[in-house]
């Protein structure tokens, strides 16, 4: 199936489908980091959520930066491939874990969820190619910031719609991922049944 033809396409949707809110509804976003039963797995979850969602806005953003001509174009990728790489790498991982070991979990402990990990597992796949993207735009942009001049700032251009898209298809992902397994983990806990 086609991205655009899926209504739950990760560039498509606004949110999950209404029918898998339903740990949402009784434990909602604003109550997670009170939530006595919010596990230490969940904080962790939501605290490496917070460093993707930060790491992939100052990458996008840092573009300004340089046009604004505050990096020169050597400190600016001194700064620059360390970040993008360390975003690449952990992004790889973190799915491949989830995929792997935690959505099946998570599945087993609320089969009415498995739709959403369905989703969610597809996303994964779709932010892959986009982070194959993201890599090749960085490090063309990377090489071109040692030449300047019109090729740098072209590179810039195109690194930079590759990672406004890869960031604004994660922020989705992310939000939607945390609406599933945040208030699971809570619920559970909350009924004494601890998942890991």
């Amino acid at each position: 199936m086609n991205e655009k033809d899926d209504v739950n396409g990760l560039f498509v949707r606004s949110r999950m489908p209404e029918e898998l809110g339903f740990l949402l509804k009784q434990h909602p976003r604003d109550s997670w980091r009170k939530s006595p039963d919010l596990t230490a797995m969940g904080r962790f979850w939501l605290k490496r959520h917070n460093m993707f969602r930060d790491l992939g806005a100052a990458l996008s953003g840092s573009l300004v930066q340089l046009r604004e001509e505050n990096f020169s174009p050597q400190a600016f990728s001194q700064w620059f491939a360390p970040r993008l790489n360390f975003l690449l790498s952990e992004l790889e991982g973190h799915h491949h874990i989830e995929d792997a070991h935690y959505f099946p979990v998570f599945v087993s402990a609320e089969p009415r969820l498995k739709r959403g990990f369905d989703i969610l597992d597809r996303d994964h796949h779709h932010i892959h190619d986009l982070l194959e993207r993201n890599a090749n735009a960085g490090w063309a942009f990377a090489e071109a910031l040692a030449q300047g001049g019109d090729r740098m700032r072209f590179a810039a251009d195109a690194y930079g719609g590759e990672a406004d898209h890869l960031v604004s298809g994660l922020m989705r992902h992310l939000e939607d991922e945390e609406d599933l397994i945040i208030p699971l983990l809570i619920d559970r806990n909350e009924n004494g049944q601890s998942l890991m």
